[in-house]
């Protein structure tokens, strides 16, 4: 799955303090072999460098790609 500036998402690292803690996109980056990096905020850091693999969309990211369905 690849993620969007500004997506609200879930990191997964158990070696990271913000394991479990949701977080926003704010930069999305290409790597030389084609694939996404991205840097995700948190409240209190940030993490860069983040592959897709380490990222989950937040329910409130479904939440709201359901509600603009509704609205068409």
């Amino acid at each position: 799955m690849s993620f969007e500036k500004d997506d609200r998402v879930v990191f997964h690292d158990k070696h990271s303090e913000f394991d479990g803690d949701v977080g926003t996109v704010t930069q999305v980056m290409e790597t030389m072999f084609g694939e996404a990096t991205y840097t995700v905020s948190f409240e209190d850091g940030q993490e860069t460098g983040v592959s897709a693999d380490s990222l989950e969309a937040t329910e409130e990211s479904d939440a709201d790609t359901d509600t603009d369905a509704d609205e068409e």
